[in-house]
């Protein structure tokens, strides 16, 4: 057998220097005196220092004995010096301590911390003897794994060995029952061993009761305690907030007072948390207030969770106000304002934010940077989200997967397929937000055929698709109407008993209904136990885009039966239904019911319905009127239906008016050009259509041709007018100009057929 070498049992030849410590008074000389001072540093998480203490004892020929290893081994824990626990393990081996129960707990402990499960059971297990101490210390191992099977197969076999549990015990096994009945038995235990007066483990009861959402056990439990420290009213005012019942917390909070106990920063952060989850700017308003008089205003835990409480509300401008008054802003901070305006679609200020965050030298998180790169995605920002990917990179920044995901999103929206699957396919891990971020990216930018391969794939690696997979399929079937392929997911959908979701059931109605097929998207709508004021929205605009107007009304009258509250999406679907169909009385009657009978400002979507509505019926005085009285800024798309209004009426003076008014404006949209030419040659006027091309040659624009697109097997084929730019444009040119020839014989056919059944009507045929 190898000798050891006296280096592999001196770890801490391998330590770097900790900083000095002030010259002690008295230097110690015995093992019992190092251990003292060992001890009392260890209690008091000065880990460096132990270690130098242990250094100075070496130095001093002082051996260690069975008491100085725990605090050695702790000390290896918290500063993750895995190697250096292993060369302690080794050196507690041979000096014969492998026995005893505290140093084989701290071992335990030690493995546990590093994920080494089978070496914190073989410890336990070369143990000759073992008490209460090493079966609690591999009880919390399983138990802080989750592995509540073998937590409680541990704890029975404890109590057949005779062991009797200890509060210690109870409390570790707690951290690991997520589950009411694991609860409700180790409360049991507690009664059972006379532990109801140790207030940590009474506290981690109520604690665990809250999250499991039994929160009448957790009440129940907190009448009954004998004693309750501030722990205890924050476990069960965390209880209630968890299920978001505002009125409770906020009783609680005025019975904590009464009873003499003052809230801190974390009775205030469930207050605020539980407002946020409700999404109750008046509550949080209040709960605002509440913070204010306690003087918690400056406490950067509670002004972080006002914040998000704001932006969850909406409420961006309180927000910023709160955001502005802090004096120190930390990475929590910027990231909560970062990622709260990404959430309220303020993609454009949060990039600015983020720039800021950059000048005021904060280190960056993970998180920051994930907020950042979904920013850049909402926005289509690509330019900054690769300069945010360089920045990474240089940095040496290990991104935790939520940042990966990130960054697989923001290529796939912005459009650039190509890194996206680079980046993600160069993941060590992916979860299902990865899965769902490179098939939605896929789907959403029209490879419906590619975006179905991944979903394979995905299920291949036993990775369960959920309802936002399936909706961002189903979104991308509907863009380019790839019904068979819907049908298909439908199909997927009902085998893996994914309904009912009503996000999926939307979905599936947006999709049958975007390609055409209303009978099944009807039956799909029929079929939902419940309806939101989306579903709605998706069924009438389905019914409205394919002229069934009446059919799509009926529908909006059942909706206002149903008592939800209509919003800004569903008038607008109504409206554009009116515009479409020619039901100008309805649409209007609509408009009007708006503001007067939901109090709903109309946007500028809904004014332009209107004026599209009045130009469809050929009622063009009427919607420039309507256009002048309701746009206070000039809009140059809402011009441009106007315009075409004017020249389908042969309105040529009202047109001119227009047109100028358009030109004024000089858009940066060729089809605005080109639709003035088009108005001014209708009116003869050349010398207009001259100064339009001018106008748009000199600000470097080209209208682009017209193009319309096939879908087959998955795959879009785009094809543009007076353009040969396609492989098999001769073949398809020559096969177009075949199936006319053929067309044209069947039409003359069918003609010639008709004059020959018509009485009175001769035929002559010339004959050579």
């Amino acid at each position: 057998m190898n000798k050891l070498k006296p280096s592999s049992l001196n770890p801490l030849k391998q330590l770097p220097p900790p900083p000095p410590p002030p010259p002690p008074s008295s230097q110690p000389t015995t093992t019992k005196s190092f251990n003292a001072i060992i001890n009392k540093l260890s209690s008091q998480s000065a880990h460096h220092e132990v270690f130098q203490t242990y250094s100075s004892m070496l130095n001093t020929n002082t051996p260690p004995d069975a008491f100085t290893f725990p605090s050695l081994l702790k000390a290896c824990t918290s500063l993750e010096l895995f190697s250096h626990g292993l060369s302690f393990h080794q050196r507690v081996t041979v000096n014969g301590y492998s026995s005893d129960s505290y140093i084989a707990s701290s071992l335990i402990n030690f493995y546990a911390k590093f994920g080494c499960v089978r070496s914190a059971h073989k410890v336990f297990d070369m143990m000759p003897e073992r008490n209460v101490v090493p079966w609690t210390a591999i009880i919390g191992c399983y138990s802080r794994l989750g592995d509540t099977n073998m937590v409680f197969s541990m704890y029975n076999e404890m109590q057949r060995q005779g062991i009797r549990p200890s509060s210690v015990t109870l409390l570790s096994m707690l951290s690991g029952a997520p589950e009411l009945n694991q609860v409700q038995c180790l409360h049991g235990c507690t009664v059972l061993y006379g532990f109801e007066s140790d207030i940590a483990l009474a506290n981690s009861i109520l604690n665990v009761y809250g999250k499991c959402g039994s929160i009448e056990d957790a009440k129940d439990f907190f009448e009954f305690m004998d004693y309750r420290d501030m722990i205890s009213w924050n476990s069960l005012l965390s209880g209630y907030a968890q299920i978001g019942d505002v009125r409770k917390v906020l009783q609680l909070l005025d019975r904590m007072r009464i009873e003499g106990m003052e809230p801190d920063q974390q009775t205030f952060g469930s207050l605020v948390s539980v407002t946020a989850m409700q999404s109750n700017l008046k509550w949080g308003k209040l709960v605002h207030g509440k913070v204010l008089r306690a003087g918690f205003y400056l406490d950067a835990h509670v002004e972080t969770s006002l914040i998000v409480m704001y932006l969850k509300c909406g409420n961006i401008d309180s927000a910023f106000q709160i955001f502005e008054q802090v004096p120190d802003k930390d990475v929590v901070l910027w990231t909560a304002m970062i990622s709260g305006l990404v959430q309220n679609d303020c993609a454009d200020v949060a990039l600015t934010f983020f720039c800021q965050m950059l000048k005021s030298r904060v280190e960056l998180s993970t998180a920051t940077i994930a907020s950042a790169l979904a920013a850049c995605a909402q926005q289509g920002s690509f330019d900054l989200g690769t300069s945010i990917h360089g920045y990474v990179l240089r940095q040496g920044m290990s991104l935790d997967i939520p940042a990966q995901n990130s960054l697989v999103n923001m290529y796939a929206k912005c459009g650039h397929l190509d890194q996206s699957f680079a980046y993600f396919d160069r993941m060590a891990k992916r979860d299902l937000v990865s899965w769902n971020a490179i098939v939605a990216g896929y789907a959403q930018n029209g490879h419906i055929f590619k975006s179905l391969l991944l979903f394979n794939e995905m299920r291949t690696t036993l990775q369960r698709p959920d309802s936002i997979t399936v909706v961002s399929l189903l979104q991308g079937c509907a863009s380019i109407g790839a019904i068979n392929q819907g049908k298909w997911i439908h199909n997927f959908v009902i085998r893996s008993c994914l309904r009912p979701c009503i996000l999926v059931d939307t979905a599936l109605v947006d999709m049958y209904s975007k390609c055409g097929d209303l009978d099944t998207a009807q039956k799909c709508f029929d079929g939902m136990s419940q309806h939101d004021v989306v579903t709605w929205s998706t069924i009438i605009a389905g019914y409205g885009c394919h002229g069934k107007g009446e059919t799509a009304l009926r529908m909006y009258s059942e909706f206002l039966h149903t008592g939800i509250e209509p919003n800004h999406v569903i008038f607008l679907s109504v409206l554009s239904t009116c515009s479409h169909n020619g039901l100008v009385h309805h649409g209007l009657s609509i408009f009007q019911s708006m503001t007067e009978d939901f109090s709903i400002a109309p946007n500028l979507e809904h004014r332009a319905c209107i004026v599209d509505l009045l130009s469809r019926a050929g009622r063009v005085e009427e919607a420039y009127n309507f256009y002048k009285m309701m746009f206070q800024e000039p809009t140059t798309d809402v011009l441009g239906i106007l315009l075409d209004a004017c020249r389908a009426k042969g309105n040529d003076e009202l047109g001119d008016i227009i047109a100028r008014d358009i030109l004024m404006l000089r858009p940066a949209n060729a089809g605005n050009y080109v639709q003035l030419a088009h108005s001014y040659a209708s009116m003869n006027r050349w010398d207009g259509v001259g100064e339009v091309w001018t106008q748009m040659r000199s600000l470097g624009l080209k209208k682009l041709p017209g193009w319309s697109f096939i879908e087959l097997h998955g795959t879009i084929t785009t094809f543009f007018s007076d353009h040969n730019s396609l492989p098999q444009s001769e073949d398809i040119v020559s096969i177009l100009k075949t199936l006319s020839q053929e067309m044209r014989k069947i039409d003359i056919n069918n003609k010639t057929s008709q004059m020959d059944m018509q009485p009175g009507i001769l035929i002559f045929t010339e004959t050579c």
